[in-house]
């Protein structure tokens, strides 16, 4: 007899960056409320969840100072021990999906009260860090797969920072990174265009859209961002924006065409600075010298009577 050749499970892995830094412009102004929008974060997720069985879902809350998971596959395990069927329903809602919603809305209260108790808060948001935290666990999940087990991964960040010139090499090193793990990061911005997110969005081939309307988030995410990014060709979204590939400046933090790099740290500098600030090497500049030009010696020419 033929043994059995296992069927083969196909997953998407959704992680979800979400900022939550206090000092971005959506917040301050009192377009939208920070509720509002994790309401609509928690129905994508959800939204992504429905579409295949064995799709996986994670949720990571990033502010200037910190970032850290609000929603793993921790708590699905978590759910799996405490309840017996996974076909349970919590009243007219699927047991998982107000499972997801209690562990989101539990653990942002916490991080947002840890990160209250920080001295400092700055306008740039670690997105460096996060994106790296997010590939280690991506990582960690693509090698605990069964056999015959594939799945997709992506990132999507959702932020209204407007400032983006911060630990712009800890940023790029992430989006590299994630270009040869074959994980797209898509950005939706909420307000202002983030020429830091688009080269992401560009460098993994993934979507950038910033919206037009705060109000129909839940809309243009579940129009752009829900499909595989292989599969968005087929589909009509907005078109990329124009791209903007000079890099950022240390020193300023504004688009430099022509600066100067250092040949260790690759630190970008608009003007030329004898040490260098991330470092600390120290740079030989070769000032031009004046030469005083030699005094020509007038001959004497004597006379004969």
């Amino acid at each position: 007899m033929q043994s059995e050749t296992p069927k083969k499970i196909f997953s998407s892995l959704l992680v979800i960056i979400l900022d939550v830094n206090p000092a971005q412009d959506t917040l301050l102004s009192g377009e939208i409320k920070l509720s509002s929008i994790l309401s609509s974060v928690v129905a994508f997720a959800n939204s992504h969840l429905m579409l295949r069985t064995h799709n996986k879902v994670a949720v990571l809350a990033s502010d200037p100072n910190s970032c850290d998971f609000i929603y793993s596959d921790q708590d699905e395990l978590d759910f799996k021990k405490k309840t017996v069927s996974s076909c349970k329903m919590g009243g007219s809602q699927y047991e998982l999906f107000s499972h997801i919603d209690r562990s989101i809305k539990f653990n942002i209260v916490k991080f947002l009260r840890d990160a209250a108790e920080e001295p400092h808060m700055s306008r740039d948001t670690v997105f460096g860090a996060s994106c790296a935290k997010a590939l280690c666990y991506i990582n960690r999940l693509q090698s605990n797969l069964l056999p015959g087990e594939t799945m997709n991964s992506r990132i999507l960040i959702i932020s209204g920072c407007d400032n983006e010139g911060d630990k712009y090499i800890r940023c790029m090193n992430t989006f590299f990174t994630a270009q040869k793990q074959n994980v797209a990061i898509d950005a939706c911005s909420l307000t202002h265009d983030v020429t830091l997110l688009k080269q992401a969005c560009y460098i993994t081939e993934g979507s950038y859209f910033r919206m037009p309307k705060l109000e129909g988030l839940l809309l243009y995410l579940q129009w752009i961002f829900l499909t595989e990014p292989s599969s968005r060709k087929k589909l009509v979204i907005p078109l990329a924006p124009q791209l903007d590939f000079r890099p950022f400046c240390f020193c300023h933090g504004t688009l430099t065409a022509i600066g100067f790099v250092c040949s260790l740290c690759l630190t970008i500098y608009c003007k030329i600075s004898p040490i260098c600030t991330t470092c600390e090497a120290v740079f030989k500049v070769r000032s031009a010298i004046a030469v005083k030009p030699k005094k020509k010696k007038t001959k004497v020419t004597t006379v004969n009577n």
